[in-house]
């Protein structure tokens, strides 16, 4: 067994999630588009953004649907990517350390909570993935470039085509541009394993994510599946989806994802500071002020 101690599941799985609602009163004040700006201009600029994107620090303050209920939390964050190291800290003192090439492929994690032991967990495993829409390796954006761009394996970008410019706002008393897709074709579809897939390659496959077919088809990280095993998976990662973006930086400020059951998960951004140097000892469990 990994574990000698028993892990406070609800505080690692509300890591990345506390209520936010900046999102909607951006949305109720957003501007017509004013043509200076094109949606193929605007997303070119916001993936680009991304992709050059060595280092960052950011409050991430997030909602995630989990089953019939939504959790939250506030956490700070700091990554850079290559290598990829990333240090994140959340309101209820836990801490999670992970380091390309150290520890054995596992991350460093102090739960803030009785044992007060430094775990060593696999970040794809299923006790840092319970209960979780991403895994800890996704904090930053890529996520969000992916929905815009979708990955190689994906067989149908429709969704990705979806996303237009629809005008401007103001987010956190900052400007931001509105990206919004309205795919009202979103729906589960019956879908039969084929050979050597898994949970990974099926979520590339349509750019649902991997959480919305384990949850509907009772399934967990560890779950094997079989050859012609029958399930039912999303055909796209939203039906409605809204991305706000800084003029300035052009990376998102926030991003919020609705489905057949309303709100599926909506993260906001602040206190972003992207490619400043950011000291290798930061990515140290001896560091000043962690408990690791």
């Amino acid at each position: 067994m990994l574990l000698l101690f028993p892990v406070p599941y609800a505080a690692l799985a509300s890591l990345f999630f506390t209520s936010a609602t900046l999102i909607p009163q951006a949305l109720t004040s957003q501007q017509p588009a004013t043509g200076s700006l094109t949606t193929p201009q605007l997303v070119s600029h916001l993936t680009t953004a991304i992709a050059s994107l060595k280092s960052l620090r950011a409050t991430v303050d997030a909602r995630e649907r989990i089953n019939t209920k939504y959790i939250t939390a506030l956490s700070s964050i700091k990554l850079t990517t290559k290598p990829l190291r990333i240090y994140l800290k959340n309101q209820k003192g836990i801490e999670v350390l992970y380091v390309t090439g150290q520890n054995g492929g596992d991350a460093w994690v102090y739960p803030g909570a009785f044992p007060y032991v430094t775990l060593s967990l696999d970040p794809m495993g299923a006790l840092m993935r319970r209960d979780q829409h991403h895994t800890t390796l996704q904090v930053g954006f890529g996520t969000i470039a992916e929905l815009l761009e979708g990955s190689e394996k994906l067989q149908d970008k429709a969704f990705n085509r979806s996303f237009k410019y629809t005008g401007d706002s103001t987010f956190q008393r900052r400007p931001c541009y509105v990206l919004r897709s309205d795919y009202p074709q979103f729906r589960y579809i019956t879908y039969k394993v084929g050979k050597d897939e898994s949970l990974a390659t099926i979520a590339a496959r349509f750019g649902c994510g991997e959480y919305r077919i384990m949850e509907r088809n009772s399934l967990t990280t560890s779950s094997q599946l079989t050859e012609g095993q029958t399930l039912q998976v999303p055909n796209a990662y939203g039906k409605r989806t809204f991305v706000l973006v800084d003029p300035k930086s052009s990376l998102p400020l926030a991003i919020a994802v609705y489905d057949d059951r309303g709100l599926y998960e909506r993260y906001e951004f602040s206190n972003v500071i992207a490619n400043q140097v950011i000291p290798a000892e930061e990515f140290t469990k001896d560091y000043k002020g962690y408990k690791l």
